[in-house]
């Protein structure tokens, strides 16, 4: 039952205004703490708890972004049809006949060139591509026929297996790198292309496709990892293919069931995806129980099939791969440990006077002292290599016995030592100097080190267009966020993060389950790099993907 109220003066309509108040609390509650908390972390390098101004400025952003996103959400209600369509969003009538199938294939094949014309000229100047990131890692895998389940195997082998390929062919690393590039990208430009012919469907206006194609096609966050190597790139094209695929299948079911060639297709990228990033079959994992659950009186056991599948098909995939090849299980505890690492290392530099003889004999038994010394706040890479991963194996218990010991006398410092580590994701002005006075092949990371940028050898670059070659080197590990403070925050995850929380509460609150629950592999994506080794635009590169979807993406039900 719907009813009224009055709020500042005016008249609306509520579904549930208990959920409406929860909803927008809940984001006004998380915007302060990700604003104070972050601004301390950027500042001080701790949370000050006991800082009775900060926690009162913290108080004021709660209450102003509470009552602010409740009165946006109902004066968007209140615009009813007249609000644009492009946010509303609202499915078409089905196309059935052939003239107008042929019509959005001419319409796809003319989108997709249009991408790969708009990044040509960034490949050129940056010839023979972004070469970063582990790949010099993945090749020497392949050219020394050592693999190991550390990188994902099929990237390894599609990147080193193409690129050792042209070199035997032509005698050219920079061939095979720019080929493996090229390749990547058409597939990458591919989903775009497919993911604006979908919102026209949706019934997006023409002015509104042409924005979201210029934001594919020339965006620099978006064009770096269209043109990098790393296997960020594939991996997040293949999430927004799937939630794609998952917006279809959450608004009508049995529509989309009806299709073969798209359940064939979902099936296909559900597989794909987790192929290039581990924890991406985590975040499925997750998601699909819950899936289920939603739409589980809809054919229950054909949409079971459909969604479990894939899990069974990967885990059978990877298995092929690795006894096909011959690759190596790599037994690293340290990259699920990173965060209790980092929290004990961080007692270790901080509270050593807390700890006993004996609490820094275990400890350094597991972590060397000299990798300990080289604590830093913002990354866990310089402690966690030399991991006694046997001595873990042995014997886990004194680990956590020591860790659960530190967290009763320290839980402040283990706070820190984990926030600090990843609240990049989700303060906007954060400063990307994780890696400051790290040196690469080509550079040495100063203040900023937005993207990789460089090309590892063997291969090297050679730009053909010197002046965009100066532009996204400006923007990757330039001065551009001190430059231009404001226009950077585009540029940073913690941005998108909070306009993603402000639409999911949004709809929560509205009941609109469908326009969520779609997202829910891309958030569970999200929270598993807050306990990765640092932040970097990498692992949410997604945030910048998933835009057009999210905001053509229907309120109804």
């Amino acid at each position: 039952m719907r009813k009224s109220s009055t709020f500042w003066g005016k008249q609306f309509k509520e579904e549930n205004v208990v959920l409406a108040w929860l909803m927008s609390g809940l984001f006004g509650v998380l915007s302060g703490i990700f604003l104070v908390f972050g601004y301390q972390l950027e500042t001080h390098g701790s949370i000050n708890l006991t800082d009775k101004n900060a926690i009162l400025v913290m108080v004021c952003i709660m209450a102003i972004m509470t009552f602010d996103s409740r009165y946006v959400w109902r004066s968007y209600d209140n615009c009813g049809t007249s609000r644009d369509r492009h946010f509303a969003g609202r499915t078409l009538p089905k196309i059935f006949t052939e003239t107008d199938r042929k019509a959005d294939r001419r319409e796809f094949y003319k989108l997709h060139l249009i991408l790969i014309a708009l990044n040509i000229p960034v490949l050129l100047a940056e010839f023979p591509g972004f070469f970063v990131y582990d790949a010099q890692d993945e090749l020497n895998e392949v050219l020394t026929r050592t693999f190991t389940t550390h990188h994902p195997l099929l990237h390894v082998l599609l990147l080193g297996g193409t690129i050792t390929l042209i070199h035997k062919i032509s005698g050219s690393w920079n061939a095979g790198i720019f080929l493996y590039i090229v390749l990547q990208m058409l597939v990458i430009t591919w989903i775009f292309a497919y993911v604006i012919t979908f919102l026209k469907k949706r019934g997006v206006g023409k002015k509104y496709r042409i924005f979201w194609l210029l934001f594919y096609g020339l965006f620099p966050t978006i064009v770096m990892y269209t043109l990098c190597s790393s296997k960020d790139g594939l991996f997040s094209a293949l999430l927004l293919l799937l939630t794609v695929f998952l917006v279809q299948l959450f608004e009508d079911p049995q529509e989309f069931l009806a299709s073969k060639t798209r359940v064939a297709a979902f099936v296909a990228t559900a597989v794909l995806m987790p192929c290039f990033r581990h924890n991406g079959f985590y975040a499925y994992l997750v998601f699909v129980p819950i899936a289920i659950a939603f739409l589980w009186k809809k054919k229950s056991i054909k949409l079971t099939t459909i969604l479990a599948g894939p899990i069974v098909l990967y885990l059978v995939v990877n298995l092929a791969l690795s006894s096909l090849f011959g690759a190596t299980g790599t037994t690293h505890h340290q990259e699920i440990l990173t965060v209790p690492i980092m929290q004990l290392a961080r007692s270790y530099k901080y509270d050593r006077d807390s700890m006993s003889e004996e609490d820094i004999k275990t400890l350094t038994s597991y972590i060397p002292e000299e990798n300990l010394n080289l604590y830093t706040d913002k990354v866990s890479d310089l402690v966690k290599v030399d991991f006694n991963n046997d001595l873990y194996e042995a014997n886990s218990r004194d680990f956590w016995d020591l860790w659960f010991k530190m967290l009763k006398k320290s839980p402040g410092t283990y706070l820190n030592a984990w926030l600090l580590t990843c609240y990049g994701y989700f303060y906007p002005p954060a400063s990307f100097d994780v890696y400051k006075g790290t040196s690469m092949f080509t550079f040495t990371y100063e203040d900023n080190c937005y993207f990789g940028y460089e090309v590892e050898l063997p291969g090297e670059r050679h730009s053909f267009i010197p002046i965009i070659d100066k532009f996204y080197r400006y923007i990757s590990i330039g001065t551009f966020p001190k430059d231009a403070p404001i226009p950077a925050l585009i540029f940073a995850p913690g941005l998108w993060l909070i306009v993603y929380l402000f639409v999911f509460c949004y709809r929560i609150c509205r009941k609109k389950k469908n326009g969520v629950l779609p997202f829910l592999p891309m958030v569970l994506t999200c929270l598993t790099v807050m306990l990765g080794p640092t932040y970097l635009v990498r692992y949410v590169v997604i945030l910048w993907f998933n835009l057009p979807l999210l905001m053509a993406t229907s309120d109804a039900e």
